[in-house]
């Protein structure tokens, strides 16, 4: 099942993507459960499935997108967790995983343009595999982590490189609407094993990105232990996994995005998340 947070008529709305459009279970729910991250909290995806069935209530070109899970409580990102990233980096493999917290502020949904900023044009992206927890971890086992997972959605954790390698990781992948999330989350119950996911990024209709999540250093059982260790891991948090190899700016010369370009990050069993660049104002 495809859940995607979306608004309508001025209205902000959450529902099921079935058959090219969305069946609109927030007008069906509302009272319960105004938003997607209250259903989660709530373990009450089951209700959505019972909706499952419905017939849609829009197009998806009559929707603005939002990001699947609008206001998490938190947006935490796994550095460095490729080996063939690291590889074409030149670094060494990590012993702990190495984490940073992005803002909300730093992201767009789904088909909204993403902004190079003003202070620097080595504007790269990175395409990744997020996961949104669905019942709170604390102090989790492996082979319990994968429970407290609601569902799967696409990232362009797109950064500024100067930034991030001169003043600090979290200054360069922080810049307003830098990068992008979605289109909608797929459910884990679609999705048993997610190391067998395929990642692939295009760029102007070029790929330049095509892995498969196996190649993960720090595993997600491994990411969620490690994660619940440092703090509670809420129902709607989203954590991004790391990127492959073929970023910008490990290629001669840097493959830098610039206004214009149009990229895509397409995982399988999830779908295609789009966004054009523009400059910002």
């Amino acid at each position: 099942m495809k859940l995607a947070s979306f608004r309508i008529g001025g209205r902000s709305a959450y529902g099921i993507v079935s058959g090219g459009g969305v069946i609109d279970a927030a007008r069906r729910l509302a009272s319960e459960f105004p938003t997607l991250r209250t259903v989660l909290a709530a373990d009450a995806l089951d209700r959505l499935h019972a909706l499952a069935d419905a017939a849609p209530d829009y197009t998806l070109d009559e929707i603005a997108f939002d990001i699947p899970i609008p206001e998490p409580s938190k947006i935490i990102c796994i550095g460095r967790n490729y080996r063939g990233h690291l590889a074409e980096a030149g670094m060494k493999l990590p012993d702990k995983p190495s984490v940073f917290i992005r803002t909300l502020e730093s992201f767009v949904p789904h088909a909204a343009p993403i902004i190079r900023p003003q202070a620097s044009t080595d504007y790269d992206f990175e395409g990744e595999l997020c996961l949104v927890i669905g019942r709170t971890a604390r102090h989790v086992a492996r082979q319990d982590a994968l429970s407290h997972i609601a569902g799967y959605t696409c990232m362009n954790e797109a950064c500024l490189r100067d930034f991030q390698f001169t003043h600090s990781l979290t200054v360069g992948k922080n810049f307003y609407r830098s990068g992008s999330i979605g289109p909608w989350m797929t459910t884990a119950d679609a999705i048993p094993d997610p190391t067998q996911m395929m990642l692939r990024t295009h760029l102007n209709g070029v790929e330049v990105q095509h892995t498969q999540t196996d190649d993960l250093i720090f595993d997600i059982p491994e990411i969620i232990r490690y994660l619940s260790v440092l703090l509670p891991l809420n129902p709607g948090d989203i954590i991004a996994t790391g990127t492959p190899e073929g970023v910008g700016f490990a290629r001669t010369p840097p493959l830098w995005l610039k206004p214009g370009d149009v990229v895509e990050v397409d995982i399988s069993g999830i779908g295609t998340l789009r966004n054009q660049v523009i400059d910002e104002a």
